[in-house]
């Protein structure tokens, strides 16, 4: 299959997760704690089962890793990665932050992204080489493009909680965020969404897996924006969760520079 072609079965994937997920918005769902002391759901669980239920159906060859239900996680070959609810606090609190991931990654390498927000009727679709294209009830269908913004006191910052810095990471955000206009918290996958968008202009985070940015990397990065690591170099698997994406590329070393202490 050709690439478009896969981030059509993605599509149809989160088509699917959309369906498990929406009955059980602002249901009061309980949320059971994982290991790692991090919330999930029936919704969470349904949603990746729908999930692998396409991406098993109609693309058997290739691999599956997910939040919910493991895998194995390699970098030969193509790997479909998938968060069947990314923002699982958002979700079960009735806030409409949170999305679906879905990501191919192809010897290590994102070329496909998804994030679906089904409450709001909201995709981005990133394809490695192309445009990022962005549909809403709103304003239809189109592509998404993120803003020039040259330097830190202009730029909006955005960060899904202070919760998740500690310690140096923590004096880091801290000197980011007092160099910038503003910074806003909360939204998860949702705020790179709106990076790509032109409405915010750097996101970072410290903690994220490889199913929580995998899918990110090809929507930012078909909208103009870049996404690293905190030493700016690409994600891998293996990297050590600190993430962050500029909409602008000018952004990349001021930012890294205060995160870091450089």
């Amino acid at each position: 299959m050709t690439l478009d072609q896969l981030a059509a079965v993605a599509e149809e994937a989160a088509d699917a997760a959309g369906a498990a997920i929406r009955p059980h918005f602002r249901s009061q769902l309980a949320a059971e704690l994982k290991a790692d002391m991090s919330p999930v759901t029936l919704a969470d669980r349904a949603a990746e089962a729908a999930i692998r239920a396409v991406l098993g159906a109609r693309t058997p060859a290739i691999p599956i890793l997910g939040e919910e239900e493991g895998g194995t996680l390699r970098e030969e070959g193509d790997l479909w990665v998938v968060d069947p609810i990314d923002g699982t606090r958002a979700f079960i609190t009735g806030r409409p932050l949170f999305g679906t991931l879905i990501a191919l990654v192809r010897h290590g390498v994102p070329v496909i992204g998804v994030i679906d927000q089904p409450s709001l009727g909201e995709r981005w679709v990133g394809i490695a080489g192309q445009a990022t294209r962005f549909a809403s009830p709103i304003g239809g269908a189109g592509t998404a493009r993120s803003r020039a913004c040259g330097h830190l006191a202009e730029a909006e910052l955005a960060s899904t909680s202070p919760a998740v810095y500690a310690g140096a990471d923590r004096q880091g955000l801290q000197r980011l965020s007092g160099q910038v206009r503003r910074t806003s918290w909360g939204g998860d996958c949702y705020i790179y969404g709106l990076l790509a968008l032109g409405l915010i202009d750097i996101v970072t985070d410290a903690t994220m897996q490889p199913w929580d940015w995998a899918a990110l990397v090809p929507v930012v990065e078909g909208a103009g924006g870049r996404m690293t690591d905190w030493r700016g170099e690409a994600l891998r698997f293996g990297t050590d969760g600190r993430v962050l994406a500029v909409g602008d590329a000018r952004l990349l070393a001021p930012s890294i520079a205060e995160l870091t202490d450089r």
